[in-house]
């Protein structure tokens, strides 16, 4: 029958328009069902009252809808006069007429629904399933309870009784509509009972728990199940009343939440949880946490896409946290809470460890969605083949990736670290952050980092362009701020740990090795190609060179400079000094007295004394060649 779905489609129209536009709605839906039943009363007849029984719903499950649309008829009349009365400024607010209107309008739409609930209950009757019972029973249940509350805002008290009894009929009948919807949620899995329980049961019932002087730490499941009549346990399976139920299997352990932590940490310091709420979302970030664990170790070859997609539970139950806190917080500013009060200051380092956890996760999905090393290499895919092979049945030629395609992924990319960069930034912006000088060159490190491989990415998509001029300026800009950002913490953390803004001092090393390597090369590229403009436009002048090729062997003729191939050699040769060996002269040796040289001169000077004499006179000493050379 789809009880929960039908009215939930329904109430979108909410989203265009007012409650008495859905009022109106419902009423020409209720004639056209009508009359398709054969329910409709004719002009000028007298109108006779017919009841629905449970044959009529086992006949034609339209029934059901004709009774469904009754009592959201009654609920959007109240809702109506409710909303258009609390818009009045005169300051008079709901009168007690009005009150009792609208209390009327709801109890109308209580009676529908329970007599929806007495017909499905009669199975034989109905054919109705064991979900559509306990569907129906969660829809009186809400509308029984807003009864309730509106009737206690109405100021209906008695001084005999005690504040938690004046709320205990509208925490009873909301206590059964959230343990029956959170069962169903349990089971099903579906979008619908979620929202309903997030949107309006659970708020509903912590205002109802404040009201009645419930202490704020205890969640509202515990809330649920102590309101929840005994009598009722039967409804659904005894595994969803357990404060700590057990897992059934191994796929029911991962999704299990953890328990309830009753504190914070937040770099050194403590905080205690003053709502059970954030609690509550707290230990469902760590069931998200594990199963975003076991998954990634689990899945080395899926696509970063699946990875990715893989952090939205993470994400999700995070979000609900820092919901949950704000709530909070709102809550004790309206109380008018002094700053200095504990629970507020605990409340202030629970959002900013909250908050800065739900940055990290963004952050941690970005890192995944960029790819291995956070971006810092480039390579090319190669395409996708066509699945179907040829005719001839020769394979597909592998084919380069374009660069179209590169410059794409790269502007992919480069999106990715603008959003990166604005997460970090936002943490800045947190009440407390400020005051934490350490935290802030952190998270200014952090963002260099990103910064540093954001001018690497548009680097690559210059130099696929051939502006190596620009990637070069680029490249320096990265080195600079990869040198200015401090280095990690050093934390232990675990091998098979998701990725997150916290970064590693090995990943911040590796980055500044590879930007240094390619600013080398780049720079390298650009004075090649400064040599290459400059020898072309000396090609375009004209200019050759003016010795001959001969003479030049030794190196490789400058790029754009034409080789004169008239000009290979001289001919006919010309006398040229030629330098065969090295020529040394120790022109010093001959005048400078060096140690020891005193002796060698003293010898030679007796070793001429010695020598004979050629008819009277001294021998004279052999001629020599050039430059003291013998022949």
């Amino acid at each position: 029958m789809d009880i929960t779905p039908f009215i939930s489609s329904h109430r979108e129209a909410l989203l265009i328009g007012d409650y008495n536009v859905y009022r109106t709605q419902l009423s020409r839906q209720l004639l056209a069902i009508r009359k398709r039943l054969g329910r409709a009363t004719a002009k000028r007849e007298k109108f006779t009252k017919k009841d629905v029984t449970a044959s009529d719903v086992g006949t034609n499950h339209e029934f059901v809808h004709l009774l469904l649309l009754t009592s959201e008829r009654a609920w959007a009349h109240a809702m109506f006069m409710k909303t258009s009365h609390g818009e009045d400024t005169s300051g008079t607010g709901i009168t007690g007429s009005t009150r009792s209107h609208i209390i009327s309008r709801l109890s109308k739409a209580a009676r529908t629904a329970r007599h929806l609930v007495e017909l499905l209950v009669d199975r034989s009757s109905s054919k109705a399933k064991d979900q559509d019972v306990l569907e129906a029973r969660a829809y009186h249940a809400s509308l029984a309870g807003a009864e309730e509350f509106e009737k206690q805002s109405a100021g209906q008290k008695s001084t005999e009784q005690s504040s938690e009894e004046r709320w205990q009929p509208c925490l009873r009948f909301f206590a059964e509509a959230r343990v029956v919807y959170a069962a169903l949620y349990e089971r099903e899995k579906k979008e619908v009972y979620r929202e309903i329980l997030a949107n309006t049961i659970d708020p509903t019932i912590r205002y109802a728990a404040y009201q009645a002087h419930l202490s704020r730490t205890i969640a509202i499941p515990t809330i649920a199940k102590r309101y929840f009549s005994s009598q009722d346990k039967g409804l659904v399976d005894s595994y969803a009343l357990k404060d700590k139920p057990t897992p059934k299997d191994e796929k029911d352990k991962q999704s299990t939440p953890q328990d309830v932590p009753n504190s914070v940490n937040w770099r050194g310091r403590k905080a205690n949880i003053v709502d059970a709420s954030i609690g509550q979302a707290l230990a469902a970030v760590t069931a998200a946490e594990a199963r975003l664990r076991a998954y990634l170790s689990s899945s080395d070859a899926a696509s970063n896409r699946d990875k990715a997609a893989a952090y939205d539970d993470v994400l999700t139950a995070s979000q609900d946290a820092a919901d949950a806190t704000k709530r909070a917080t709102d809550e004790l500013e309206k109380e008018r809470v002094d700053e200095g009060d504990p629970r507020m200051q605990d409340l202030r380092v629970t959002s900013l460890a909250v908050n800065y956890d739900l940055v990290s996760w963004r952050v941690g999905r970005n890192r995944v969605l960029i790819g291995d090393d956070d971006g810092l290499t480039f390579t090319a895919q190669q395409p996708k083949k066509p699945k179907r092979p040829r005719k001839d049945g020769t394979i597909y030629a592998e084919k380069e990736e374009p660069r179209s395609r590169k410059l794409a992924r790269l502007r992919e990319r480069v999106v990715l670290y603008d959003a990166t960069i604005q997460s970090i930034d936002s943490v800045k912006e947190l009440r407390g952050a400020m005051r934490d000088a350490s935290f802030l060159t952190e998270l200014e490190g952090e963002a260099a980092h990103f910064r540093a491989l954001k001018c690497l990415n548009i680097s690559y998509s210059h130099s696929l362009l051939d502006g190596h001029l620009n990637a070069l300026a680029l490249l320096q800009r990265a080195k600079e701020l990869l040198s200015t950002s401090p280095p990690a913490p050093s934390e232990t953390e675990a091998p098979d740990a998701p990725p997150t803004l916290h970064l590693s001092s090995a990943s911040s090393e590796n980055a500044q090795k590879h930007v240094s390597a390619l600013l080398s090369r780049t720079h390298a590229l650009v004075e090649l190609h400064k040599l290459e403009a400059n020898a072309r436009v000396a090609a375009e002048k004209n200019m050759t060179s003016a010795f001959p090729l001969v003479q030049n062997l030794h190196a490789y003729p400058t790029p754009g400079v034409q080789v004169d191939l008239k000009n290979l050699v001289q001919y006919p040769s010309e006398v040229q000094p030629v330098p065969v060996k090295p020529l040394f002269l120790d022109v010093a040796w001959n005048y400078i007295e060096y140690p020891g040289r005193e002796r060698e001169a003293s010898v030679k000077a007796a070793a001429t004394a010695d020598e004979p004499m050629v008819n009277g006179t001294e021998a004279q000493p052999k001629k020599r060649g050039w430059f003291g050379f013998g022949r």
